[in-house]
């Protein structure tokens, strides 16, 4: 017999109904299997009992973190790190010597004077070389403000799924989740739902952990995502990634390390001498987070179909399902803003580093085609925003955005080019980006020729057709021929009375 008393069922007061969260914490203890026969018969018909040591050990030690974090629904970011520092130590990750940052601090100075010489923003913080874990540790809490507002969301999602869950089990429900017998799983909400929250969250935390630490696997740069995630102004390379990504270019390592510098201090020149942009990026991200629809169904269909064996099963169930396929119409706006401050910031930092290499780096031009394949094929980054906050994080449009700084910079110098972000309203918008030279002209108050299409072609040649025409006609009546007036009576050749 159980240790537990029964108590009355229906009645979550009862003093007498186990204490929940105490047998779940002596079910995972070393011992708890033996002392409670009933739980271990569940497992084993749930084929738990084939688990090696090993994995089990391992479910032990998540369950264990599930019951530990929070249970107001907040992210726990503690779990989330470790999750992604240990993946990222996983995939190799090394600590970088002091040589190497001093390298990358000297990269970047050569960096700056270049680009001294092309733009009137102003050069940031030192030069840092990270390792991936000190880039998780680093962009954490810029995560946590990002996939906050989803957090909340899917721990409802999950909570509500798992209510649905249990109360469809019916009669024997007790039995069946291995708890004492006569323990009513309906009258123990109170205990089971702050649980709940605590495991949604963790499993919320594993995906991030996950997501982060792939991303801190493929990155060259600190922000080259073009989202600030980093508290500060420091120009942060990631020497075993650049030293991976300098691998497929048929490049000097050395050429690859200062364009890559290049691009990532003139992307923080830009983040600080603007300071509304930072936030309006965070904002956008935010906005379509905090109005996302968690696919409840998705997430009741994934729970109930979990392998029990498997002990990422329950976080591997969320992948893909966690938000509704069709996005509200506030979500179409915040995104069509992101894209388009998106593609203005990439935009500007092709234009500015090309100018920038140009003449100091012999490959230059191969290296700036190479990053837009690199950014062209997708990464870690759009997977990242895709599965935590179901964001398609691409810069559309930035081949237009490029485009518009070259034209306004040719117009008017790389001052006027520079000064377009001075104010949110005087910079471009996915309108101008449409029209670019309209909007040179509006910042440079000169009058620009409207764009020529098939039309205005087609007229043309119309036009041309109509004046040989005419012209064909003056000649066949005589008006340029040889019976004009220079051989005519009063020619030249007329004597004059």
């Amino acid at each position: 017999m159980s240790d537990y008393p029964t108590g009355r069922p229906g009645d979550p007061n009862d003093p007498d109904q186990p204490d929940l969260g105490e047998l779940l914490r002596s079910l995972l203890s070393g011992e708890g299997l033996a002392e409670h026969p009933e739980f271990a018969e569940a497992l084993r018909n749930m084929g738990i009992d084939r688990l090696d040591p090993a994995t089990m050990g391992m479910l032990q030690a998540q369950m264990q973190a599930m019951m530990s974090g929070p249970a107001d629904g907040g992210f726990n970011i503690e779990m989330a790190t470790d999750i992604a520092r240990k993946q990222v130590a996983t995939d190799g990750d090394q600590s970088v010597s002091a040589r190497t940052k001093g390298d990358t601090d000297q990269v970047v100075q050569v960096a700056n004077l270049w680009l001294d010489d092309v733009t009137t923003f102003a050069a940031v913080g030192p030069g840092l070389a990270w390792s991936r874990a000190e880039w998780v540790e680093h962009t954490m809490p810029m995560w946590r403000r990002l996939v906050e507002p989803v957090a909340a969301g899917v721990g409802n999602a999950i909570q509500h799924a798992m209510r649905e869950q249990l109360g469809q089990l019916g009669d024997g429900a007790a039995e069946q989740l291995g708890l004492p017998a006569g323990t009513d799983p309906a009258a123990m909400m109170g205990q089971i739902e702050p649980m709940m929250a605590r495991m949604s969250n963790a499993m919320f935390a594993m995906q991030v952990g996950q997501a982060v630490g792939a991303l801190a696997g493929d990155l060259v740069s600190g922000a080259e995502i073009g989202i600030p995630l980093l508290d500060g102004d420091q120009v942060v390379l990631l020497p075993t990634n650049v030293a991976a990504f300098a691998e497929g270019q048929s490049v000097d390592a050395g050429e690859v390390h200062l364009y890559v510098a290049t691009r990532e201090a003139a992307r923080m020149r830009l983040f600080h001498a603007v300071p509304w942009l930072s936030p309006a990026l965070i904002a956008a991200v935010q906005s379509y987070a905090g109005d996302i629809s968690i696919d409840t169904e998705g997430i009741e269909r994934s729970l109930r179909d979990i392998d029990p064996t498997d002990p990422q099963a329950m976080q591997s169930a969320l992948q893909g399902s966690l938000f509704t396929p069709e996005p509200s119409e506030a979500q179409r706006r915040a995104l069509a803003h992101l894209e388009t401050l998106l593609a203005l910031v990439e935009g500007w930092v092709d234009v500015v580093s090309d100018r920038a290499a140009d003449g100091h780096l012999p490959h230059a031009a191969a290296l700036s085609e190479a990053v837009r394949r690199r950014r062209a094929s997708g990464g870690p980054a759009e997977r990242v925003f895709s599965s935590l906050v179901g964001l398609d994080l691409r810069p559309r449009r930035l081949r237009d955005a490029a485009a518009l700084f070259g034209a306004l910079e040719e117009a008017a110098g790389a001052d006027a080019r520079d000064e377009s972000w001075q104010h949110p309203d005087f910079a471009p918008t996915a309108a101008d980006l449409d029209d670019p030279q309209a909007y040179v002209a509006r910042r440079t108050g000169e009058q620009v020729q409207p764009p020529r299409d098939d039309v205005d072609a087609a007229l043309d040649a119309l036009l041309a057709q109509g004046e040989a025409e005419f012209e064909g006609e003056q000649g066949s009546d005589g008006s340029d021929g040889s019976d004009g007036p220079e051989n005519g009576p009063d020619g030249p050749d007329t004597p004059r009375g």
